[in-house]
């Protein structure tokens, strides 16, 4: 159906769900800038008719301003409930009454007209609505409250890092607010299998605070929209894989691995009433105690295919962000990059400069110039340097940083990234003598001081932030002797820091890529191969970006003996069923992991942007995945397979990493189905 014309709104009226507390309500963060431009310009809603939540507009204690009464953004809600100690606390108590009261009266606005007549939100991390956060009261109304650890570690990319999340207090409407009107349309959106979990708590739990969704069980006309990565923890979904199509060994390795987790027992210990008895085992076609024993069989092909070793081989890993293909493949890299007949190439395809937080970029620059002020940058002494000079020995700068490591020089260290800070400004502003160094310092400086927190930087900045991660990458690697020239920066130019980013582009993101291929023709190639993501994100895009770039170098080449290695880190996780090579982690290996972690990528050691699933670094969180994949395993294996084996490699296996590995034609096809999946999304 095809109106003629757009449908006017402005009868409509428009309420503001939540927003950060306190805020500048210009800034493109707020999320009250984001209505006004998205849904009040862009729908052409009447401004008159809608209910706000601007941070300016609450009138606080004497007529101040928020800054005035709440230093540094800081509020304690103690105050609510002690006594306010000093004129600057009882300035804060007041203003927090007012603040109450002004979501009382938010709250009245709401339902003066009836309540809401259309909800229309997402869920978050740990099943929040609006932010009702998990433990919120099912008849909560409008309030001022904080947030939970999982909500700002989500929060951290608006505001430019967990440090100022984590103490950011919000203003959010209730459930029982959105529930107060029993005839409204509530709908949740949700993408991914990164939300499956929160979903089917929402969907198929009993109502209960610690999941702030099944207050919509309440609400007849209250519906989920989901894809089918959000879906697939639901009962529905898992009858449907098992019950619908042919039966494959796979749907045999899920059912014979989750039985196992299901009622605790060993595969070994299993006997066949508990296959019979289980809803899923007993599908199995041909069922018996066999059947456990081809999965156990099974189970340990693929950690014989994690244990080989390559020989004359050319590989090319590759990762969305910088610190991906550690995180995702490190122990399986390492054996491999110690044999002197293989050759080694990585390529990180967007910059990066989000994980870079202001204060860290701030802090770098002013001891980049200091550094300079007392003659401890001396490459500047040189006379071609800044015509020259500044692009020679990069990997001077990598191997000084790493003899700092070796010798617990913190300040060496830091000494090391300003030279490359130094090397880095003079690439991107095209410096010519000191001088101007010195002063484009000065003008960063003062670029950054005036920014706040979550700011999209100006593309020089970005740029500046991304070659500060593209050091890191080169530091990891250089543990094992890969050389700056062998790290592929591509910087694809979809990776902009804008609220809706662009789709690659077959000439500015797709080529680099087709082209880096043709020079090096690897024989393995490993990518980031996630499931569905939470919307068309940079993980999706670079794979996108990768399979379009395979796609024309296969026109030109046959590729049938290429071999791609899929895998996830973090954010998603294999099941044991899904990957088909289990690397066996050593405690080792996992040391050296943390360590080089910290040593290496300097703008994640604070864990500025942290996943939802922990507080701290992501190493530590990889940690945590393969030995729960470890656990898995066991499982199947038994412990005494690992402890009693009579490979040292597999006796010193405390971890698992879990790969998929596939013909580039098998790749094609899942990249394309992915990206039928994902409505508009083309590759220009």
């Amino acid at each position: 159906m095809y109106l003629q014309e757009k449908p006017s709104l402005r009868g409509l009226h428009f309420v503001q769900i939540d927003e950060f507390y306190p805020i500048d309500p210009r800034q493109h963060n707020s999320f009250y800038d984001y209505v006004r431009k998205f849904y009040i310009e862009g729908f052409d809603l009447d401004p008159a008719k809608a209910l706000l939540i601007n941070s300016e507009e609450i009138v606080l204690a004497d007529g101040k301003h928020y800054s005035e009464v709440f230093p540094d953004n800081l509020i304690d809600l103690s105050l609510r409930n002690r006594e306010a100690v000093g004129s600057l606390e009882k300035l804060q108590q007041e203003s927090i009454f007012r603040i109450d009261n002004w979501c009382t009266g938010f709250e009245k606005k709401i339902r003066a007209l009836g309540g809401i007549g259309f909800f229309l939100g997402g869920i978050g991390p740990d099943g929040h609505i609006a932010f009702n956060t998990r433990g919120s009261d099912r008849n909560s109304t409008t309030r001022l409250t904080a947030t939970n650890f999982e909500t700002q570690a989500a929060s951290a990319g608006d505001l430019g890092g967990i440090e100022v999340s984590r103490t950011r207090l919000v203003i959010t409407i209730g459930l029982g607010t959105i529930t107060f009107n029993p005839d409204a349309v509530a709908i949740i959106f949700a993408a991914g299998d990164a939300k499956a979990l929160v979903v089917r708590n929402a969907l198929e739990h009993e109502p209960d605070n610690l999941y702030p969704a099944t207050v919509l069980q309440r609400m007849k006309n209250a519906r989920f929209y989901l894809t089918a990565g959000a879906a697939v923890q639901l009962h529905d979904s898992v009858e449907k894989y098992f019950r619908e199509g042919e039966w494959t060994f796979e749907k045999t390795e899920r059912a014979v691995f989750e039985l196992c987790q299901k009622i605790d027992k060993y595969a070994h210990n299993l006997v066949l009433e508990d296959l019979k008895n289980d809803e899923y085992c007993s599908l199995i076609p041909g069922l018996s105690l066999n059947t456990v024993t081809e999965v156990i069989e099974s189970t340990k092909r693929k950690i014989e295919a994690g244990l080989m070793t390559e020989r004359n081989t050319t590989f090319l890993h590759t990762g969305p962000h910088h610190d991906d293909i550690m995180l995702g493949i490190f122990p399986a890299i390492i054996p491999q990059l110690r044999h002197i007949t293989n050759k080694f190439h990585f390529s990180v395809l967007t910059s990066g400069f989000n994980a870079v937080t202001n204060t860290m970029l701030l802090e770098l620059l002013e001891e980049t110039q200091r550094l300079i002020s007392v003659g401890m940058i001396q490459m500047l002494r040189y006379p071609d340097f800044f015509e020259s000079g500044y692009k020679f020995k990069w990997d001077k700068d990598v191997s000084h940083y790493l003899d700092k490591v070796a010798d617990k020089d913190e300040a060496g260290k830091l000494r090391g990234i300003c030279h490359r800070i130094v090397r880095a400004m003079v690439d991107i502003y095209r410096l010519k003598s000191k001088d101007d160094l010195i002063e484009q310092i000065r003008k960063n400086i003062e670029i950054i001081r005036n920014s706040y927190s979550g700011e999209k930087n100006p593309p020089d900045i970005q740029l500046l932030k991304g070659m500060i991660r593209e050091y890191e990458e080169e530091l990891v690697w250089a543990h094992y002797g890969v050389l700056v020239r062998n790290i592929r920066h591509m910087r694809l130019g979809f990776y902009t820091g804008d609220i809706f980013t662009q789709q690659p582009d077959r000439h500015r993101d797709v080529k680099p890529i087709l082209e880096y291929l043709r020079q090096i023709e690897p024989d393995i190639i490993s990518l980031a191969f996630d499931p569905e993501g939470s919307g068309p994100d940079t993980h999706y895009k670079v794979l996108q970006a990768i399979a379009e770039a395979l796609r024309q170098w296969s026109s030109e080449k046959d590729l049938s003996g290429l071999r791609i290695i899929g895998y996830r880190n973090v954010w998603f996780r294999f099941r044991p069923s899904e990957a088909n090579v289990f690397v066996p982690v050593s405690l080792n290996s996992m040391a050296v992991l943390n360590q080089s972690f910290r040593d290496c990528y300097i703008s994640q050691v604070n864990a500025s942007f942290p996943s939802p699933a922990y507080d701290g670094p992501f190493s530590h969180l990889s940690q945590q995945v393969w030995v729960e994949q470890y656990k898995q395993v066991q499982l199947i294996l038994g412990k005494n397979f690992f402890y009693e084996n009579e490979s040292p490699k597999i006796r010193a296996t405390h971890g698992m990493v879990y790969y998929k590995e596939m013909p580039v034609d098998e790749f094609l096809q899942h990249a394309r189905e992915l990206e039928k999946s994902v409505e508009g999304v083309n590759i220009h």
